[in-house]
């Protein structure tokens, strides 16, 4: 098992195969949102049905929901991974208060 770095911070071999999965992740569930999101958007808009689907246009929400998934998880995922960790106070390294 990876340990982390000098600084607290997630090594690379750690951060990229994390990211790779959350780029599959997101992308399904981006899509799934926005599909619910076109579902809805075909309700309040009264737009025809189409038979057996909830809406006739589907994969164009699909595909800007996927995309947007594909990148916002990832990069949020990594960006915290990537971040210093707060100074805690119980550490041994951290400058005692004095009263």
């Amino acid at each position: 098992m990876a340990t982390p770095t000098k600084g607290g911070r997630a090594p690379l071999s750690r951060i990229i195969p994390i990211g790779c999965f959350m780029t599959v992740i997101g992308a399904f569930s981006g899509g799934m949102v926005a599909v619910l999101i076109s579902m809805g958007v075909a309700k309040v808009t009264a737009a025809p049905a189409c038979d057996g689907i909830p809406t006739c246009n589907w994969h164009y929400y699909w595909g800007v929901g996927a995309l947007l998934g594909a990148l916002s998880l990832p990069w949020l995922v990594v960006s915290a991974l990537r971040a210093a960790p707060p100074a805690d106070a119980a550490s041994p390294d951290s400058p005692q208060q004095t009263r």
